[in-house]
């Protein structure tokens, strides 16, 4: 029995689970939402949220505790961000940091909201290999920001172009028949006409 054992497992141990929330937490302060399964987003909405309250606590321990679980990375929105400064080697050496982001900017933001900074929109899609749940977990607010999208992968775009290039046959299948039925009605009309 797991009495009083809260929380999801999501099928790993512990490392693999908070390295998870880790690196889903970095994409969404970075980008402002991103797209997993439900289980995954209902997993990682406390933990975002809790580095938002610290963050609008905004003093130097809730800025180490911060830290302390997501680490200070450099924040890459695309692959040639402007911003971002490599070596020769292409490692990272300098760019926006991602706890200043988030100290300066979305704490702030809300300040004077008392919780629920995520949202979590369904949007209604299943992982075409395992036909898991696709949602969209946001920032609230980020409204004007980056929008929900209808991608399809390209085994969907497959499926569709068979289904489109089906429709074409059967539909040239049943044109023939309209095609006799077409000749016989001029008939009838010339001799209506004389």
């Amino acid at each position: 029995m797991r009495h009083r054992v809260g929380g999801f497992k999501l099928g790993r141990d512990t490392e693999h689970r908070k390295a998870m929330w880790r690196n889903m937490a970095i994409s969404l302060l970075t980008h402002g939402q991103i797209k997993t399964t439900v289980p995954k987003a209902k997993s990682l909405k406390p933990f975002v949220e809790k580095l938002i309250t610290l963050a609008k606590k905004g003093d130097l321990a809730a800025r180490r505790r911060v830290i302390q679980q997501i680490g200070n990375p450099i924040m890459i929105k695309f692959d040639e961000d402007p911003d971002v400064q490599r070596n020769k080697y292409g490692e990272l050496i300098n760019g926006p940091r991602l706890v200043k982001r988030l100290f300066d900017e979305i704490g702030p933001r809300y300040s004077d909201r008392p919780g629920g900074y995520t949202r979590i929109i369904r949007t209604g899609k299943h992982r075409i290999g395992d036909a898991g749940d696709i949602c969209v977990i946001q920032l609230v607010g980020d409204e004007s920001g980056p929008q929900v999208s209808g991608q399809y992968s390209r085994r969907r775009d497959k499926a569709n172009r068979r289904m489109e290039y089906a429709a074409k046959l059967r539909k040239a299948a049943n044109a023939p028949e309209v095609q006799e039925a077409a000749p016989q009605a001029p008939a009838a009309d010339d001799n209506a006409a004389e």
